[in-house]
């Protein structure tokens, strides 16, 4: 004998539990497959795939603090597995050991004399709170370190803030897969 509504219930969460897995399901497998799916403005749309090679154009990384929960607090970034709570930012390399990195409030970064379209800094971000730009000048880029920047996106929250990535923080070298 059951009790009554008790059957129901447990149909209830099963369908549930069914439901969750049969959702989350493709994107385990997509991420196991070493697939990220990029939803952010600053990249095009679409899955980038993981890759050892290290000159890959695009990096993986949770960043450096304060920048990490700053961005966090600001909402730049979606909840995920960083230290801060939030989620890893996937950024094009525009800089590595040995470049020459040109930093100006209005023309943006220029890398070996060539100036990146889209990446001068904001003073403020799109809902009016001030930002920090990183300072203006020029940087020879270290051993051990790269400069990352998106010229797709004029908002990206980037090296223009933060200034150089330590390479040791660097989770994940990606390559487009299916971009729009």
């Amino acid at each position: 004998m059951t009790t009554p509504g008790l059957f129901d219930r447990r149909t209830a969460i099963r369908t549930l539990c069914l439901g969750a897995a049969t959702f989350a399901a493709p994107f385990l497998i997509v991420w196991a497959a070493g697939i990220r799916i990029n939803l952010s403005p600053s990249m095009p749309l679409g899955l980038y795939r993981v890759t050892a090679d290290v000159r890959a154009p695009l990096v993986e990384f949770c960043p450096p603090e304060p920048y990490g929960s700053f961005a966090a607090r600001r909402g730049f970034r979606s909840a995920g597995n960083c230290p801060d709570g939030a989620s890893p930012l996937m950024k094009p390399v525009i800089a590595s050991a040995g470049d020459l990195v040109e930093v100006s409030d209005v023309a943006g970064i220029a890398v070996n004399g060539s100036t990146l379209p889209n990446t001068a800094a904001k003073t403020k971000d799109s809902h009016g709170r001030p930002l920090s730009p990183f300072p203006s000048g020029r940087y020879r880029v270290q051993q051990g370190s790269v400069w990352v920047a998106s010229s797709y996106n004029p908002w990206s929250f980037d090296s223009r803030y933060f200034g150089p990535v330590p390479a040791k923080i660097i989770r994940r070298h990606l390559k487009p897969f299916l971009t729009l």
